[in-house]
């Protein structure tokens, strides 16, 4: 089996469309499904887009002949559908590919893990990129560099009127580091 460097270099050497060669997420995108090609993170076999999405994300973005890709131990979770539209809501506006991160991400918050690693990225920087590039308003409001899975849920949860955490604010909270330590 090759590295995930190896892995990365065949992908993002290939050829595409002219929009996906010029799309910052095109690594981050490569990285996971380098990851699944490891059996690392949480995702479905394809990347939780369903086939005929990812068929068409896959000769966009990677024309060739596909990497064979393990399916994640993923949990089905009720809210799927509206952390897909949260995300949806705040995306960039710019490219195709935010729809399929939102989808993707949204999938990968059904892990136990960090949201990185449940994506099978190789760092959280990807997973920071992914986010400020694809949502960069989203990304804007995490100013206390909060988990981005915590992020995620907590505005998800307060969008929605509900609020899970006793405490006024983060920074009195006795949870505080289990939401803003390092996930490195």
């Amino acid at each position: 089996m090759k590295s995930r460097n190896q892995l990365m270099t065949d992908l993002l050497t290939r050829p595409g469309e002219a929009a996906a060669l010029a799309d910052p997420a095109r690594p981050v995108l490569a990285s996971m499904v380098v990851g699944r090609a490891l059996g690392e993170g949480v995702l479905p076999v394809a990347l939780g887009l369903g086939g005929t999405r990812f068929a068409e994300f896959w000769q966009r973005y990677f024309p060739g002949p596909q990497l064979i890709l393990i399916e994640g131990n993923h949990e089905d979770i009720p809210e799927l559908d509206d952390i897909e539209h949260l995300l949806l809501d705040y995306r960039a506006g710019v490219r195709e590919s935010e729809a399929w991160l939102a989808r993707i991400v949204a999938c990968g918050c059904a892990g136990r893990d960090h949201l990185w690693q449940d994506l099978g990225l190789a760092n959280r920087k990807e997973l920071s990129l992914l986010m400020e590039t694809g949502f960069p308003t989203l990304a804007a409001l995490n100013t206390g560099d909060m988990k981005w899975k915590k992020f995620i849920y907590r505005h998800y949860c307060q969008r929605d009127g509900i609020y899970v955490c006793p405490a006024p604010s983060c920074g009195v909270c006795i949870d505080y580091a289990k939401c803003f330590a390092s996930e490195e």
